[in-house]
């Protein structure tokens, strides 16, 4: 994304997966500038499964709500993602009350853009495909010649995930090459742990200016974009972070909620399905592949969606 967006643009952005790129201290971001360029990393063939990373010595979690195998998922509400928020005076959209229906939120998961990936293992169990971004899905995603990452940095993953209706579903995400492989081990750790993910997909290039309606809940690594309201690049425009089940688990900093609707997800100590709390499948799966947790911030701001190899 070119560094002259609006933070409106990225208020809307936010609500579909992007974190807004903190520090652990909870000021303004300072990112580093574009990596130098990595070493090429062995590509697996289709159908490759990554091993989980090692979960031993789990940490003790809180109760959990019933996993989405012993619940139905609601059908999508045919509003989502089209109206429209008031503009509040920071720019983002005006925090308004959760929906009812988005309180304990539990939606099918969408279909993917085509072409078609290829479908989940009929056993239920997991895959993860690693190749060079194919040319039909770098044309709908936001990567553009002023992105600090080349294509060739880039490495296009298929991932097997659960869906709130208990079921497997292909995703994807457009990820930095030196941490693909990682990546797709944590994902068959959130596939082993049933964790239920909404939509796992690639930020498409028109979301970038999309007015904010504060209901998204995209799953996404790779934006090409600058941290809001800066002008260096976030590490998702390195493909270095992921941010997991955005409404489920936001973006919280004074009255700034991200999506602006998911405040009922402020109260972190009632766990529904698709939230990621300290210690549990979700966490530890990134920190055994060394990625750190926007929930661990100590400043004013609480990332909790948010992973990624540098903790900003």
């Amino acid at each position: 994304m070119r560094r002259g967006r609006t933070s409106v643009a990225l208020g809307a952005l936010l609500l579909l997966g992007a974190c807004t790129g903190g520090t652990t201290h909870g000021s303004a971001a300072h990112e580093r500038p574009a990596p130098p360029a990595p070493a090429a990393v062995l590509e697996q063939e289709p159908g490759a499964t990554a091993p989980p990373p090692d979960t031993s010595n789990p940490v003790p979690q809180p109760p959990r709500e019933p996993t989405p195998a012993t619940v139905t998922a609601a059908p999508r509400p045919a509003w989502l993602g089209t109206r429209v928020l008031p503009r509040a005076a920071d720019g983002f959209g005006e925090r308004l009350p959760t929906p009812p229906e988005l309180v304990d939120r539990r939606l099918v998961t969408p279909p993917l853009p085509g072409p078609p990936p290829p479908p989940p293992p009929e056993d239920g169990g997991f895959r993860s495909t690693l190749t060079p971004v194919p040319p039909e899905v770098a044309a709908r995603s936001t990567w553009q010649e002023d992105c600090p990452v080349t294509l060739d940095d880039l490495r296009y993953l298929t991932l097997t995930h659960v869906g709130f209706d208990g079921r497997t579903h292909t995703g994807e995400l457009l990820v930095h090459r030196d941490v693909a492989e990682d990546v797709a081990s944590v994902f068959a750790a959130l596939h082993a742990a049933h964790f239920p993910i909404e939509e796992l997909r690639v930020i498409r290039r028109e979301e970038l200016d999309a007015l904010p309606t504060g209901d998204g809940n995209v799953t996404s690594a790779f934006v090409c974009r600058p941290t809001v309201g800066g002008t260096r690049w976030s590490e998702h425009a390195f493909g270095l972070a992921v941010d997991v089940n955005p409404f489920h688990n936001p973006y919280v900093r004074g009255d700034l909620v991200l999506p602006e609707l998911a405040s009922a997800y402020t109260d972190r100590g009632r766990v529904r399905a698709g939230m990621i709390v300290a210690g549990d499948a979700v966490t530890a799966a990134f920190a055994a592949a060394g990625w750190q947790w926007g929930g661990d911030w100590t400043g004013t701001a609480r990332d909790p969606m948010h992973f990624s190899t540098t903790g900003r």
